[in-house]
């Protein structure tokens, strides 16, 4: 019962926390740049994508029963061409709550474009992203690089692993 009472605190506070177009525009360029410091390969990766959505902050939560949460912009040739939240729910072990940055990249023009259009896009069911991993001296996977969809996660610390995007729904917001 308290995790569901959470929980419902939780997606209340949501809509009263919704951000400015200029309060998300300036948090995205903050996370840009501890993106580039995080991992170089990946900066230069974005610099060759159709498309960059990136969620300077996601809140995730739970109680046995969470959540997640967060608010970002979509970037095409640097420019922010629209806002959008992202937001999942999950059931099973889960304690605690966790803030950290997410970089969607869209390597080419057909996978930014279904993107858009989407009314609703689900990671894993409307496009798969790969998860970006690096090896030795920073260098991002071969494998992972060559994908039409690659996605980062990461936090002031650095790079986090054995996340997913798998089963957050990413939808558009208007500012």
């Amino acid at each position: 019962m308290r995790s569901l009472i959470a929980l419902v605190m939780f997606a209340v506070a949501l809509p009263t926390a919704a951000a400015s177009k200029q309060e998300i525009d300036a948090e995205v360029r903050e996370a840009l740049a501890n993106f580039k410091t995080q991992t170089s390969a990946g900066h230069e990766l974005s610099q060759k994508a159709a498309g960059m959505l990136v969620f300077p902050s996601v809140i995730k939560a739970g109680v046995g029963i969470g959540g997640e949460y967060g608010e970002g912009a979509l970037l095409v040739k640097g420019k922010t061409v629209a806002y959008y939240n992202i937001a999942s729910a999950s059931v099973g072990f889960q304690l605690g709550a966790q803030a950290r940055s997410q970089i969607v990249l869209f390597m080419n023009d057909r996978v930014l474009s279904e993107f858009r259009n989407s009314k609703g896009w689900k990671a894993g069911v409307d496009g798969s992203v790969a998860l970006a991993t690096l090896g030795a001296g920073g260098a991002l996977d071969t494998e992972t690089a060559k994908q039409p969809i690659i996605g980062f996660i990461f936090s002031n610390k650095g790079l986090m692993y054995n996340l997913t995007f798998e089963g957050s729904k990413i939808s558009r917001i208007h500012k």
